[in-house]
Order: C-alpha cells, then structure tokens, then sequence
C-alpha cells in the first residue's frame, strides 16, 4: 500500500510540474514578490497557499483535493529563506506518512493549475468547501486587491 501511495504521489508531482526536491530533503520557504504583494513560495518560487477548512496543525485536504492541492512537503526540519520567520515553520503528519510543512500551524499547499514560478491562479479560489488563499511572510492570507 505504501509503495502505492508513494507511486501516485509521484505521479501527481510529475503531473503538476512540482519537483520531488521538497518530498527528497528539508523544504526551503522563501518570500515571492507579485502583484499581490509579498507571499510565501517554495525554494523554487512557486507560491504556497493556505485552505480556510483547515485549522492550525490540522489538514483537511486529502484525494481529490490533495491532487488539485498538493501539500508542501519536507523531510527533515524546513528551512527559512529570507523574509520567512522561522520561528513560525513547522509541519504535520498526513495520514500516508508524509510531512507537510506548515506556517503558523496552517498547512501550506500548491496549486496544480500554477505552472511556473511566480503563478498566483490558486488565490481566492473556493475549492472542496473552503477559500484558498496566498499566505504574507506575517502568516496572514493575502487578499485580492
């Protein structure tokens, strides 16, 4: 089963255009600068979202949801780029074992229709009940202005 669920994870970053980098090593979270203002990415620059269905060290996002939404994940402790309080990184346990990164205790995602570094389409969007937002180095969602 493990074996199975870590083949469909790495179907679903191949298809997403995600690098495997995250899942391979600690997770690097940096600041991107867009026209939304600053936000958080990934090592990479592609941005990171929070869900509202979540709570603080809580993920709802799961299958369908987790394949639209993968999560931001590390192994080992992630690291702070410039402009990222460390202070407020940590991360969870996803039930297939993995562990995805939070920020404030907001679970931290990507969105599979961001293509490249920079892509925002994943703000304000509702998905699977809930808003989906960029995330401000204060740990604050971003609002559309």
């Amino acid at each position: 089963m493990k074996m199975l669920v870590n083949a469909t994870l790495a179907a679903i970053t191949l298809v997403a255009g995600l690098s495997v980098a995250g899942a391979a090593g600690p997770a690097m979270v940096t600041v991107q600068e867009s026209s939304l203002g600053a936000h958080l990415a990934d090592g990479e620059g592609r941005s990171l979202y929070l869900f509202k269905a979540d709570e603080p060290g809580k993920s709802t996002c799961f299958d369908a949801c987790a394949t639209a939404w993968p999560p931001l994940t590390s192994d080992g402790e992630p690291q702070a780029g410039a402009g990222v309080n460390a202070g407020a990184l940590g991360s969870l346990k996803r039930p297939d074992g993995t562990m995805q990164v939070t920020y404030n205790g907001w679970p931290l995602y990507y969105f599979i229709k961001d293509k490249a570094p920079g892509d925002t389409m994943g703000q304000d969007v509702k998905g699977f009940g809930a808003e989906w937002y960029l995330v401000m180095p204060s740990g604050k969602e971003v609002h559309s202005k």
